[in-house]
């Protein structure tokens, strides 16, 4: 037999790369980014509304900021809907007074809160007579013009508070005070007259908690009513999401989604880039 006799071997001929389909890639895509969002939202950035005049005169309904996820450590929740139930603090630290911070309301209230920090671990709160006492120290609580703010769709006021402008437009006008705490932080503040929460009891911060309040002093449910009375109570410090950093966004309430043009008009411009 001569080599030309010999068969050649059969050579097999390579498979065609398996096609891979676009929806298949839509969705791989669409996975991915989802788990971005999901880790950014986590432990870095979130946003949240105002949903609420609370925090008058500093944030108004319609406000909307970023907070950020790393200066108090991370909790259950720090993670969206706080899934898994991760017990404590990972790199807990303690908030600074003065400090705004969203945290998640106790199981009866169980939605985002935002407040201000008023008192840590070991710290007595009272009011007295309408003024902040702070372990056994008035804070100074000094007059401001008052606080003026326009009528919208999404904010109304009292008519003993309410005026009309010189440009014919309906305002809200507060009595405003400055209080500076010890440690030298100054904010804005609200007292609309006497109520209830004027006068109150001393509370002691336990070990692992806070005490926060809200600017608006007469129109704020805060660490100074428990629970059961539709407060918070002492807040735990896992229940902290994140410190507010800076308004990204503020709508007076007026915008229609079926005319985009109003997103533009409702929106206030002024508002965007405040920081905390």
């Amino acid at each position: 037999m001569t080599d030309t006799d010999t068969a050649a071997p059969a050579t097999t001929a390579p498979k065609p790369a398996a096609k891979r389909s676009e929806a298949g890639d839509t969705w791989r895509f669409l996975l991915k980014l989802a788990l971005v969002v999901l880790i950014f939202r986590s432990f870095v950035f979130s946003p949240f509304s105002i949903p609420s005049e609370s925090m008058l005169p500093r944030l108004l309904i319609g406000d909307y900021l970023f907070i950020s996820k790393w200066n108090y450590g991370y909790s259950r929740w720090s993670l969206p809907f706080g899934f898994p139930p991760i017990p404590g603090r990972l790199f807990g630290r303690t908030p600074t007074p003065g400090d705004t911070v969203v945290f998640r309301g106790p199981p009866a209230n169980d939605h985002d809160v935002i407040k201000r920090v008023i008192g840590i671990p070991g710290d007595t709160i009272q009011m007295r007579g309408g003024q902040l006492i702070l372990n056994g120290k008035p804070v100074p609580k000094v007059a401001q013009p008052d606080f003026i703010v326009p009528v919208t769709p999404n904010f109304s006021c009292d008519g003993q508070f309410q005026s009309v402008a010189q440009n014919g437009q309906t305002v809200c006008h507060f009595p405003q005070f400055r209080e500076t705490l010890p440690n030298g932080k100054s904010y804005n503040v609200l007292d609309l007259g006497q109520t209830i929460v004027d006068d109150t009891e001393v509370y002691t911060v336990p070990a692992g908690h806070v005490f926060l309040m809200g600017d608006n002093r007469d129109n704020s449910e805060d660490s100074r009513f428990s629970q059961a009375a539709g407060g918070f109570g002492y807040v735990p410090m896992e229940n902290i999401e994140g410190k507010a950093v800076v308004g990204f966004f503020s709508t007076d309430g007026s915008a229609n989604w079926f005319l985009p043009w109003t997103w533009f008009s409702a929106a206030r411009w002024h508002r965007i880039g405040m920081g905390f």
